[in-house]
């Protein structure tokens, strides 16, 4: 049988007190204790106590800003280092294990059909409002997923942006290719901004081997178009976007934002045929269009990177669009892309359905969303 750990006790930690007082060294303590050097230097890094943080007395009369650190040299006290001990061992370490049948029964539904966590959470809480046994957060959905190797394997695959381990993600680079009259995101009116009005659109490129995809999604709504592109040319981008956004009325194309790469340098075309402005986002500031990032994030899950994209797979690549817009979102009060679209088209038009018109653009709304809202 192997060796039984234990933590340390009020009494051990008292050791270390006058021990580290008396100069002695992480070792030579270990050996005292009979414990562990790695575990003796755990507990002081863990237990360090600097008197300033907690007491007024021990800090000068000057503003914070002038000093961002600790006022106090550190110190080890068995007193402090017990309770912030005792205060960690009373919060769980283990992560929520779904053991609900039915709630892991829907959670896990959902997560096959490819929704993040966050709309599977907000869902649960639309469908079952008075429910507590249907709730569960998205960070708790995470934290199960990647609790262990067999759940990882089985249930990453199914996130979003899935990957071995929990990660940040950075941001990517932008070209630096000079684009004539380009106007900064800065002079972009303030309803564009706040989404407060429609029409507003974000562009962006989905680059495949073979062919691309160039995509724009609606700032208010989220409602996505897409369209397949033989290459990533400035004529064939703009092309494209006449293509979109000639069929819709006036007032559904007011605006498009850029990022800066060179397939939009002849977003004067958008001005001069469509009277729509064009604005681009800061270098390196791809949340800027955090919008369009989004769906493409989501259109990657059907089309990866280095996968094949040809010019006759328009019907695959519109069931793909009208998945993602009929497809809840948080910010949407987990209502549909497409039925936003819907309500803001009417509202603002008086079109009895004007996500038809939006199927020229190769990205129409499927019939049950637009059944649902006339009936």
């Amino acid at each position: 049988m192997g060796e039984v750990y234990s933590h340390l006790s009020e009494e051990e930690r008292q050791v270390i007190q006058i021990e580290v007082g008396n100069g002695a060294s992480i070792r030579g303590i270990g050996a005292m204790l009979g414990r562990s050097p790695s575990s003796i230097s755990r507990e002081i890094k863990r237990n360090t106590w600097f008197p300033s943080n907690e007491n007024e007395s021990y800090r000068p009369y000057r503003p914070k800003r002038l000093k961002a650190g600790p006022w106090t040299g550190r110190y080890y006290i068995a007193g402090p280092a017990q309770r912030k001990a005792d205060r960690r061992r009373s919060k769980p370490r283990k992560p929520y294990r779904l053991s609900h049948d039915r709630l892991w029964a829907q959670v896990a539904e959902w997560l096959g059909r490819g929704w993040s966590p966050l709309p599977v959470s907000g869902r649960l809480r639309v469908l079952w409002p008075d429910d507590a046994l249907m709730r569960v957060c998205p960070e708790t959905i995470y934290r199960w997923v990647y609790s262990s190797r067999p759940l990882r394997e089985r249930w990453a695959r199914c996130l979003p942006r899935g990957h071995r381990r929990r990660r940040r993600h950075g941001g990517r680079r932008t070209s630096r290719f000079p684009i004539p009259g380009r106007a900064p995101i800065s002079e972009r009116p303030p309803e564009a901004d706040g989404r407060s009005a429609f029409g507003h659109w974000e562009a962006d490129s989905v680059i495949g081997v073979g062919c691309n995809l160039h995509t724009e999604v609606e700032r208010r709504t989220r409602f996505l178009m897409a369209r397949i592109v033989p290459d990533k040319t400035a004529g064939e981008s703009v092309g494209a976007q006449l293509d979109m956004f000639s069929p819709l009325p006036a007032g559904a194309r007011v605006s498009v934002t850029h990022d800066n790469g060179t397939e939009f340098a002849h977003h004067e075309r958008l001005r001069d045929g469509l009277g729509m402005a064009t604005y681009f986002a800061d270098p390196y500031s791809s949340r800027r269009r955090g919008s369009n990032e989004n769906r493409n994030g989501m259109i990657r899950r059907y089309l990866p990177k280095r996968c094949e994209i040809r010019m006759d797979m328009a019907k695959e690549v519109r069931e793909i669009v009208d998945e993602i817009n009929n497809r809840p979102m948080r910010v949407l009060g987990y209502r549909t892309p497409a039925r936003i679209q819907l309500v803001s088209a009417t509202a603002g038009f008086g079109s009895a359905c004007f996500d038809c018109s939006l199927a020229i653009s190769s990205s129409h709304t499927s019939s049950h969303e637009c059944n649902t809202f006339l009936s």
